[in-house]
């Protein structure tokens, strides 16, 4: 249900400005299903109202059955010609599991062949399954794992690792699930979306490999700086003191977000922006070490702590981009 639905959706911080289901568009299938009919894309086969694909190589797309009810593509295509009609949108986007390939390239096609030049502005961004290791979570039934508990239980675990490192830390509870959630959305934003993944709970809540954890963390780092240091001021900054090349690399792979955002949008790949911000963390935690951010100098030390916050705002940005909030503090 819907009220079940929204428990996840508010774990994981996610908004819809509107809920249309099947139903919603029951009054408008009859004047789609006319408008296929007049326009001569349909035909009759056996009593089922079809659109003929064959000279796409596609099966034919079922759009009335024998007995006159409709089916899945009726209801989609409906749908798409609806959102344009209301939205007017530049993109209509179904994110949907790439089992639907074919469900999705025979809709396309045949809102292209009832005159919408639109159609191409559909697109399918489909992605692989997501599976969990035999006996690594209890589910409630059958086979099924449930996202809400995959999320709570992450939540659950986080939160006793920082009682264990962080025991005085504010607003823990937040933290843990800013950090839980993090973890649980980050595997499959790592890699091609097409790819099946399976989640591990050692990788996903290590905060020291190429997880949201460490990012987050390497975030958290840079604010602690920050917050230490106070005010830096950058007319006094001696920037001489970059040219390293621990430095050098961060700069770069900073310069690279945005190439790596606009990327993603155009290929709907999100790791190209995780991959980064992965780069970004490495770059800095090297700068950290082999820099002495607070130096006595206060040119150097506001040319550093420059770089700092350079780090801060473009992790916190990248990590946005993929749904990920980055804690101040862990």
């Amino acid at each position: 249900t819907l009220k079940e639905a929204q428990r996840t959706y508010d774990l994981l911080g996610v908004e819809f400005d509107s809920y249309n289901g099947e139903a919603f568009y029951e009054d408008e299938m009859p004047a789609v299903i006319k408008e296929l009919q007049d326009k001569g894309v349909t035909t009759v086969d056996n009593g089922m109202t079809i659109v003929d694909l064959s000279a796409y190589d596609m099966p034919p797309c079922l759009i009335l059955k024998s007995n006159g009810g409709t089916i899945y593509p009726t209801r989609d295509i409906t749908a798409a010609i609806y959102r344009k009609n209301t939205y007017d949108f530049y993109k209509n986007l179904y994110v949907v599991a790439y089992q639907q390939n074919l469900h999705f390239r025979q809709v396309f096609k045949t809102l292209e062949l009832m005159g919408y030049d639109w159609a191409k502005d559909c697109v399918h961004v489909n992605f692989g399954m997501i599976s969990m290791p035999e006996g690594t979570f209890s589910t409630r039934k059958g086979n099924a794992i449930y996202l809400e508990d995959v999320l709570l239980k992450a939540i659950e675990k986080t939160k006793a690792i920082m009682q264990e490192k962080s025991p005085d830390l504010p607003n823990m509870d937040e933290v843990a699930r800013q950090i839980g959630v993090g973890a649980v959305v980050w595997g499959p934003l790592y890699s091609s979306r097409i790819k099946d993944f399976t989640f591990s709970w050692d990788k996903a809540l290590n905060f020291e490999g190429e997880t949201a954890p460490y990012a987050q963390y390497t975030h958290a780092r840079c604010c602690s700086v920050l917050r230490k240091a106070g005010e830096y001021d950058l007319e006094k900054a001696d920037w001489s003191c970059l040219d390293n090349e621990s430095c050098s690399a961060l700069v770069k792979a900073m310069k690279a977000l945005p190439d790596s955002i606009a990327s993603a949008s155009e290929k709907y790949e999100p790791y190209l922006i995780s991959r980064n911000v992965i780069d970004i963390c490495s770059c800095f935690n090297k700068f950290y070490f082999e820099n002495r951010i607070m130096d006595d100098d206060e040119g150097v030390r506001s040319a550093r702590l420059a770089v700092t916050d350079a780090a801060r705002t473009a992790i916190k940005l990248g990590l946005y981009f993929v749904g990920i909030e980055a804690p101040e503090r862990m």
